[in-house]
């Protein structure tokens, strides 16, 4: 059997930052990215491997795609590709959500991007439709009970059931199998404050350390902190960040860096700057700690009778991705521009094994020129 090439510290840099630049559309299509640059294109991992590495990464608190940057990023070159996978898929982020709070600051209202995401949200929608197509054989393994519990996940997620609690229970009927004796399935003015920068350093990391799920999860969150206890953001401020969160490449979290800046940006703009990098450190850095913490448990795991949990897991991801992916397709289709623009973005991406990121600013190029005024 090939050993698979393993990426150099310089390979995956430039992959996530590439990445951190144009993964737009929130953690479904991160992964999608991900999966088709070092599974399809580079073969750093196997689809296996990566199924396991996303199913990690999806019972850990934090955010999901970020986590799953880290993860490949340790799996293919230890600490160094750690560090390196994760900050570098969150520093372009974090600095573009910087200038848009700025932005927001200054003029005080969200920069206009209704023309790019007109044309982005359709090829987004064709790279998770393809990353669903070639994993899902690998997560199913030809397994009908798998597949039915796949089903059933990604039923209970459309249904607003809990994206943990899915996770966990298709991981226990996937055991099911084994649990009921049968053989089963194989296998100063510019600084903040000290005090105020440590308790929005501890507001931020206590959400990556405890949110699990959605962006919406997020938002109750830093709702209860920032908004009713600390009071230091309005409801209004709150859902901008959201929003600026959701519609920029890279981490969703990057909420986080908005927030920072608007709480420091009282104290000017250096410390608008250092109240954003606070919050980023802190909403991000938990990530970094669970990883190498539970990356020795997946070999564990998927070396013993416990398997069929990972896979239930994992089936069980790929059927919220697909909920997602028609939520997605539902906002993104929405005229025959955009039905174009997605059927285009799938032919290149099956036919002519285009890369993604070509694709997305080729989309937000066609969106800026056709989206209707």
């Amino acid at each position: 059997m090939t050993a698979r090439p393993r990426a150099t510290i310089r390979e995956l840099a430039l992959l996530f930052l590439r990445l951190g630049v144009t993964a737009f559309g929130g953690p479904t299509v991160h992964i999608a990215m991900m999966e088709d640059e070092v599974v399809r294109r580079r073969g750093w991992l196997s689809r296996e491997a990566f199924l396991d590495l996303l199913g990690a990464a999806n019972l850990i608190p934090g955010p999901s795609s970020t986590e799953l940057a880290i993860f490949i990023g340790y799996e293919q070159a230890g600490w160094a590709g750690l560090l390196v996978g994760g900050v570098t898929f969150i520093a372009p982020a974090a600095a573009i959500v910087t200038a848009l709070a700025w932005a927001y600051v200054r003029f005080g209202s969200l920069p206009a991007l209704q023309g790019l995401l007109y044309g982005v949200k359709p090829v987004v929608v064709a790279v998770v439709a393809q990353a669903l197509w070639g994993l899902a054989p690998k997560a199913m393994k030809g397994s009908a009970w798998l597949a039915a519990v796949g089903a059933l996940a990604a039923a209970g997620f459309a249904l607003g059931e809990d994206a943990l609690a899915v996770l966990a229970g298709a991981g226990v009927l996937a055991l099911l199998p084994r649990m009921l004796g049968g053989r089963g399935e194989a296998g100063a003015s510019f600084v903040l404050a000290p005090a105020k920068m440590a308790s929005l350093f501890w507001t931020f990391l206590k959400a990556g350390s405890a949110v699990v799920g959605s962006g919406y999860v997020l938002l109750a969150f830093l709702r209860a902190d920032l908004v009713e206890r600390l009071r230091w953001i309005t409801e209004g401020q709150l859902l901008d960040a959201v929003a600026i969160g959701q519609v920029t490449p890279g981490p969703v979290f990057t909420t986080a860096t908005f927030i920072g800046y608007v709480v420091g940006a009282r104290d000017g703009t250096a410390a608008g700057v250092c109240g954003a990098a606070v919050a980023t450190a802190g909403i991000f850095l938990p990530g970094f700690v669970f990883v190498p913490l539970v990356r020795p448990l997946v070999t564990r795991i998927r070396g013993s009778r416990a398997a069929a949990f990972l896979d239930g897991v994992n089936v069980a991801a790929l059927g919220i991705m697909a909920v997602v992916a028609a939520q997605l397709g539902r906002s993104a289709l929405v005229d025959p521009w955009t039905v174009a623009i997605g059927v285009a973005g799938a032919v290149a991406l099956i036919a002519l094994r285009a890369n993604t990121a070509w694709l997305v600013l080729g989309g937000a190029a066609l969106g800026a020129l056709v989206h209707p005024r």
